[in-house]
Formats: structure tokens, sequence, C-alpha cells
């Protein structure tokens, strides 16, 4: 899919459309799916990811939603992922199966990268 098939996709108001149509523009790289899988499967994948992610406590803003759209959405849905170079942010589009609308948009920070080599600590074996 050309880039501005995909930033015409963009034309929400909301925070992840906003980010995605941001980082398109300027330049980010991106990947649509060829395979078109059942709105069963990408809903289910990330229902599942939602609820591991709040056990640990992290809360992506928008993915609920996401998973929603998703649901009620009737036919085969098709993923697009934009992906910036400095990696600080996952933005993940759900699009209609012939890629000509958007289902539903969800994006959240990544976190920081652990420093490397990590420090470690000694401490003494457990009597």
């Amino acid at each position: 899919m050309e880039r501005h098939v995909l930033e015409s996709l963009l034309i929400g108001d909301d925070e992840a459309s906003v980010i995605a149509l941001a980082a398109l523009r300027s330049g980010a790289p991106y990947s649509v799916e060829e395979r078109v899988q059942p709105k069963g499967a990408h809903a289910g994948v990330f229902s599942r990811r939602l609820q591991r992610m709040r056990m640990r406590g992290f809360e992506p803003p928008g993915l609920e939603q996401a998973v929603q759209l998703i649901r009620e959405y009737d036919q085969p849905v098709r993923s697009a992922l934009i992906d910036p170079g400095n990696r600080t942010r996952f933005t993940l589009l759900f699009l209609t199966e012939d890629g000509s609308a958007l289902v539903a948009c969800v994006g959240w920070p990544l976190p920081l990268p652990l420093p490397l080599p990590l420090p470690l600590v000694a401490r003494k074996p457990p009597l």
C-alpha cells in the first residue's frame, strides 16, 4: 500500500490516528500485512495482550476500544504497523479486507530500553 493511501485513511481526530498520521508524514517506516485474518483472530490476540499488559500494571490507551471495534466489525481485517526508527511508539492499524477503510487505530509509547550492560548485584546465598 502506498504511503499516501494509508495517510488518507487516518482522518480521525483521536490521539492514535493523529500520531500515526504525523509519523507517516515524517517518513516513518510502515508495513501492511498481505494476509487477511478473521476478525476473531485479531480481537482474541489483542484481548489477551491487553489482559497481560494490565497484569503488569500497564494500560495501553485505546487498546480496549480497538478490540471492541474489531469485534463489532463483521468482516476479516488486515493489520498495518507504523514503526518509527527511534522505536519510541507502537502504532497498529486494523484495516478493512481491501484496505479501503480504517477499522481501528491504536498506539502507545514503548518502554525505554534497559541500559546495557546491566549492573550485577552480588547477594549472599540463603543459608
